[in-house]
């Protein structure tokens, strides 16, 4: 699985960095994990990618849901 997160301005300080904390203390064999720079989607922050597919509107609350929602799909 590979997933990238955004690390510009407007979702660094909405929490990305604790987003990046949330994924890793899931322990997924194979997780590839990069920090990008903006997506272009700052007023839908935090946005990360997973697997090449764009998912808006992550929180610290809901991104160990979404990522292992994408895990079942694969």
């Amino acid at each position: 699985m590979r997933i990238r997160i955004c690390m510009g301005s407007s979702c660094h300080l909405k929490g990305a960095y604790d987003v990046v904390k949330k994924i890793k203390e899931l322990d997924i064999k194979n997780l590839k994990l990069y920090g990008s720079l903006c997506f272009g989607k700052c007023e839908s922050g935090i946005n990360i990618e997973i697997d090449g597919e764009l998912v808006s509107h992550v929180s610290p609350e809901n991104v160990q849901e979404i990522v292992k929602k994408f895990m079942k799909e694969r």
